[in-house]
């Protein structure tokens, strides 16, 4: 199970490599210790057992320093593991490097792979998770192996070797027989006890009798007579490891299971009661908990972690957040004081956004500031200002952090400057807080070791692992005599060997420089910097002067440095500067936000690595003022105007048809927050129109494309309001360019109403019948019964778009397109609403004719087969229902248990294009119901007959209009149609497999007797007809 970790030679060395191979060096550092100062071990895969039993041995002080005194003379020296003749102890070697690693390593988590290694592990065990209480035997075993022929052989022996006795007490001589047994850990027993005080007294305190027909041999009697067994403990050990019997066997279920019910163990208890010895000091008796070993899941899986004692008071522990939200009810609501002072103190960051303080305060009483304090007290900002000795304003004013903390302004994200400096803060030695834990009355105190997290538990936790599927599973409990030199409290490296504490700083000097030079290779930032005498104003925008000349100088800075420290830089500007933050779009160079705290760091004012600055005095660049901001930021439009050509006034030689397309276009750049009047003002005089290209809905599936005139009251929107982004185009029209006896403004119905819609003059629309496309067609369209009225439209859409999406474009669904015919009389509507207008031969010039109303939906009764005079029956559904040719909508009705009944019918459709044998209909059912095919049993309902006919191995032959022919297995043909009813029985409840009800045997009874009556009078009928021929009967 656990490779060769037994395997070591026989004189307990090994001269195997580890097989660690070089490993690539990270691009980034790992992170240093937190605030607890403990160092987690990473998993490797399924160690987490692995990992929760090297920590618990690494916080037994005595069996570390124990193993620290062992030096290279006895164990040898890793570097010459290779060598065959070396004697090299491997296993405790690296033992003592990962002791080492834990304590004195700035960094958070550790490796087990060079120690697994060492165990001969291969990568299966790695990531197969084992039972942690046979590694704890094991691993001891594998120990006291390697340190044989050293000082350390008795290393286990002495800190954990206990003795148990079993006697025997004959009830006639009273002769004791004794049997001694040897212990490294107890195992006791879980089931059917409340806790381990009960369980010890099981094993120790009470006596099994041997009486009636189980009597004893009496070695000194030689006959068989009445005694009691009972076991004592001999010999306690330093160290008492309890495993405790989670996992047993259901012989009834022939299955393994966990035993997740209470079972109460003690922090401290005396173990005088169960040892054969009561003459020795009470302190020799006294146990106290130091270690618990947890298990959750169940017994084919799992996750191990560990709640361990910090002994040796070398970490930092902090009252958790569970307890802190318990205390939130001591804090009076009443003084706004303790409240604030209470919130800030929860914060990880001890520092909070002002403007945020009063929703973490409503969050916390239920009442905002502004209806329980503001009337006594002011404003929040107030009273802070009001407390300078309880807070302190930060970051011009914008936190507030309690005055006795630290302030700090954010926790350090994956994109936020890091400092080394500011890490190793994190692991400075100070007092272990006690604030909350008030039960550590030693000052002592519990944690969390899970893999490679740690966190600060208290003693009520430890109660919640008595019981359920995270439990204790382990119990490791050292004498309380055992005290520790004062030396040792508080230093991790307290009888660590010299060497060691070497290699220890060798490594944090090679962490500490690589996270130097990550914090300065992640913290350089590349600027830009754009000086104004360089730029001028034009199109909306800044543009270089020249491309040739060198406008831009790009610097390399610490982003943690400051906006004062840029400024610095006075050899590329004389006089005011300002930094501008800049950016490039498409109509040029825009600015943004200007730097104007010099206090704060180039990452908090939003300088990232590639920015671009301005440079420049902050009023105006080549004596052009210069609006700043997003709400400035300019949009590039395409501006396009009719060729003089195009609109009759040209000479044919195509000046300014810069395409060939009748249009002249230009690019003009104007500032998101100027208004459509002043762009109208800018291109042209006031009467002209001015038309956005806009695009139909469904365009990319069929639509089209046209202009649409701004209405008067857009003029005084801005071009942000209006949603004109870079690239759209305006289409500018001069009004000596219309022919004014074409221009109208038709108010029509819905959405043909909600905008002002302009016609253009002949030769406008010649022009654009120009440009259609081949997938395109030129209509003529008007609304209402009475075209002849209303003004027709000229419109051009795209061939592929359908009846149903061209109703869409306008009015919606409520109205139906008809054909002008040849005598422009209103002709038959277009049915076929899905079919494209290509498909329902609609052509270039055609008129349609918008009516309202909606079409009557198509009913082919020729396919129902229906003649005259028939009859129909119309149900309406509560949803519309799509029944495909291979569905069959059935009537399933499920037996009442115990009784000639069943339950009323349901609907049940069938979708036999899956599968259409028996099986798949009793799979269906099955699936339909949540029960297994084979506890079920279907029937067919033959109505006529009062009779039931099992459906069993059907196989399909065809299907003949609505209903399917099926074979059973006795060859009879049977059909099912929809609506047929099907009944069906559970045999997990209803033994009963007979389908008939009372008023089918009532029928059945009927039919019996109309059939016997009918026999009757076949009978005398024949005796007539003979009599008549003169026959004798």
């Amino acid at each position: 199970m656990f490779g060769d970790l037994f395997e070591e030679d026989g004189d307990g060395f090994s001269s195997s490599t580890s097989g660690t191979g070089v490993k690539g060096r990270e691009c980034e550092p790992p992170p240093p210790r937190g605030k607890i100062r403990f160092c987690g071990i990473k998993n490797q895969g399924g160690t987490c057992y692995l990992n929760s039993l090297i920590q618990t041995l690494l916080f037994t002080p005595e069996f570390r320093e124990e193993l620290f005194c062992l030096g290279p003379d006895e164990l040898g020296c890793l570097a010459d593991k290779d060598k065959p003749e070396a004697k090299v102890r491997v296993i405790p070697l690296e033992l003592q490097r990962l002791f080492s690693h834990l304590l004195l390593v700035d960094e958070q988590t550790a490796s087990t792979k060079d120690l697994t290694d060492s165990f001969g592990w291969t990568n299966n065990e790695e990531m197969g998770q084992q039972d942690v209480q046979e590694l704890n035997r094991i691993l001891f075993s594998a120990l006291e192996s390697s340190l044989v022929g050293t000082t350390g052989s008795s290393l286990i022996h002495r800190l954990y070797h206990g003795m148990l006795v079993n006697q025997i007490t004959c009830k006639e001589c009273g002769n004791i027989s004794e049997r001694q047994e040897d212990f490294l850990d107890l195992t006791v027993s879980v089931r059917g006890v409340s806790g381990l005080e009960e369980a010890l007294w099981n094993m120790f305190v009470e006596e099994e009798m041997f009486e009636g027909n189980n009597l004893y041999r009496c070695s000194r009697c030689e006959q068989l007579v009445r005694a009691a067994k009972s076991a004592k403990l001999r010999k306690l050990p330093p160290f008492l490891t309890i495993s405790l019997l989670r996992f047993n066997f259901d012989f009834a279920k022939c299955e393994r299971y966990k035993e997740t019910g209470s079972y109460v163990f003690p922090l401290t208890f005396d173990l005088k009661p169960f040892c054969e010895q009561n003459n020795w000091p009470d302190s020799e008796y006294s146990y106290e908990l130091f270690s618990v070993i947890i298990h959750k899941g169940g017994c084919y899986g799992g996750h191990y972690h560990v709640y361990i004692k910090d002994i040796d008071q070398i970490g930092h522990w902090e009252a958790p957040v569970s307890l802190l939200k318990e205390n939130e009810n001591s804090v009076d609501a009443e003084d706004p004081l303790s409240v604030l002072t209470g919130i800030l103190a929860q914060e990880e960051s001890k520092c909070v956004l002002v403007d945020q303080l009063g929703q973490k305060l409503m969050n916390k009483t239920g009442t905002p500031w502004s209806k329980k304090y503001k009337k006594q007290y002011g404003t929040i900002s107030k009273f802070l200002q009001n407390h300078p000795e309880v807070f302190m304003l930060v970051s011009n004013g914008t936190r507030v952090a309690l005055k006795a903390a630290v302030p700090a302004t954010t926790d350090p994200s994956p994109t936020e400057p890091v400092s080394s400096a500011s890490a190793n803060n994190s692991t400075e030695n100070t007092e272990p807080e006690t604030a909350g834990d008030t039960e550590a009355t030693d000052g002592c105190h519990w944690f969390d070791l899970n893999d490679s997290t740690v966190t600060a538990v208290t003693v009520k936790d430890i109660e919640k692992q008595f019981q359920g599927k995270e439990s204790a599973y382990m119990l490791f409990y050292r004498k309380t005599a055992m005290k520790r030199p004062p030396e040792a409290i508080g230093n991790p490296a307290y009888r660590v060997p010299p060497h060691l504490v070497e290699m220890v700083q060798e490594e944090n000097a090679r962490l500490q420089q690589r996270r130097a030079e990550f914090d300065a290779s992640s913290n350089s930032i590349e600027v830009r910097l754009h000086l104004a005498p360089h730029y001028h104003w034009q199109n909306g925008a800044l543009h270089a002067l020249s491309p040739n000349e060198d406008s831009i100088i790009t610097v390399t800075f610490d982003r943690r440095r400051t906006v004062g420290d840029l400024r610095l830089m006075q050899d590329l500007w004389e006089g005011d500067m300002a930094l501008t933050l800049a950016k490039n779009v498409p109509a040029g160079l825009h600015l943004y936000d200007t730097l104007t705290d010099d206090q704060i760091s180039l990452y908090s004012a939003g300088v990232s690595n590639g920015s671009d600055l301005f440079v420049w005095n902050g009023r105006e660049v080549s004596g052009v003022a210069v609006k700043t901001g997003i709400e400035w930021e300019p949009v590039l439009l395409t501006v396009l105007r009719p060729s003089a050509e195009e609109m009759g006034c040209g000479d044919g030689s195509g000046v300014g048809d810069a395409d060939g397309s009748g249009l002249v276009r230009s690019m003009k750049g104007f500032a998101g927050g100027a208004t459509l009047g002043t762009v109208l003002e800018a291109l042209g005089p006031q009467e002209a129109f001015l038309c956005q290209e806009q695009s139909r809905p469904g365009a990319s599936g069929g639509g089209a494309s046209g202009w649409r005139v701004f209405p008067p009251l857009d003029m005084q929107r801005t071009l942000r309001e209006l949603s004109l982004k870079d690239g759209d185009a305006l289409l500018l029209l001069q009004p000596e360019e219309l022919d004014s006896r074409c221009v109208h403004t038709i108010w029509a119905c819905v959405n043909v109403m909600q905008n002002a819609h302009r016609i253009f003059s002949s030769n406008f629309t010649s022009l654009m019948r120009k440009y259609l496309f081949s997938m395109q067609l030129f209509l003529y369209f008007s609304v209402g019964l009475a075209p002849s009225v209303v003004q027709e439209l000229e419109i051009i859409v795209e061939e592929s778009l359908t009846v149903k999406e061209r109703m869409f474009l306008y009015l919606g669904a409520s109205w139906h397109l008809r054909r002008v015919d040849w005598c422009e009389e209103i002709g038959e509507p277009l049915t076929d609403e899905n079919a494209s207008l290509k498909e329902a031969k609609v052509i270039h010039g055609d008129t349609l004719v918008l009516v309202e109303g909606r079409l009557p939906p198509k009913v082919l009764f020729q396919k129902l087969k229906l003649g005259n005079g028939a009859e129909v029956c119309v149900e309406r559904l509560m949803k519309e229902e799509d029944l495909g040719l291979k569905d069959l909508l059935l009537r399933v009705q499920m037996g009442v248990p115990g009784e000639k009944a069943y339950y009323p019918s349901e609907e049940f459709l069938w979708d036999a294009r899956r599968d259409s044998t028996s099986r798949g209909l009793y799979a269906a059912l099955a699936s339909q119901y949540g029960l297994t095919p084979d506890s079920l049993l279907l029937a067919k309902h033959l109505p006529d007959k009062h009779t039931w006919m099992p459906i069993s191995n059907w196989v399909r032959r065809e299907r003949k209009g609505e209903y399917s022919i099926f074979l059973d297995s006795t060859g009879l043909t049977l059909s099912l149609f929809c609506f047929v009813c099907i009944c069906m029985k559970n045999l997990l409840i209803d033994n009963n497999k007979d389908f008939n009800t009372l008023e089918d045997e009532i029928g059945q009874q009927r039919l019996t007797m109309e059939e016997a009556n009918h026999n009757t009078r076949c009978i005398f009928s024949l005796a007539f007809i003979v009599a008549l021929q003169g026959y004798k009967i």
